[in-house]
């Protein structure tokens, strides 16, 4: 498995990810009507313009082939004020790819980044009913608070978790 940094040829493989991910991550969570109009275009656009903003670190891994079976984007939400403090915005791996170690060496590499950027604190947003947040605990993430979103109308709990030590 190999990990390194996106660029926009990548684009395709990652909205490609992101959709499949969502489709079985989030299946019986999130409406399915919202999950069935899902794209691989819309999210190959949306990956274009976040890899092109450089405002993010987005990491991709490979298989063997050359595949993305997945990847991570890291920076700071402009929502985020907290000095010195990052946030996850994503992860996503391949369904068949999971419980393979992509996770943690995704991570591990995110890691690195926020270290080298000067940020002591780290935050993530998990769906309360996403079994991630597991992950997310198993590497040290502590809960810090809640909120609630709405997706097609549906009110979905999202929590936040933050690590303080990375």
């Amino acid at each position: 498995m190999k990990i390194r940094e996106a660029n926009i040829s990548d684009a395709s493989g990652i909205g490609k990810v992101h959709v499949d991910s969502w489709r079985t991550t989030y299946k019986g969570i999130v409406p399915d009507d919202f999950l069935n109009n899902l794209t691989y275009e819309k999210r190959e656009k949306l990956w274009i313009n976040n890899i092109s903003a450089q405002d993010q670190y987005i990491i991709v891994a490979e298989d063997e082939s050359g595949q993305i079976v997945g990847f991570a984007s890291g920076g700071k939400r402009v929502t985020n004020v907290q000095e010195n403090a990052g946030d996850l915005t994503s992860i996503y791996i391949l369904e068949e790819f999971q419980g393979q170690g992509v996770g943690t060496k995704l991570m591990k590499d995110m890691f690195a980044y926020f270290r080298e950027v000067g940020y002591n604190t780290i935050f993530v947003e998990v769906l309360k009913s996403n079994e991630t947040k597991f992950f997310y605990e198993a590497f040290g993430a502590v809960y810090h608070e809640a909120k609630t979103i709405t997706i097609q109308e549906k009110e979905l709990d999202l929590l936040i978790y933050k690590w303080t030590e990375i």
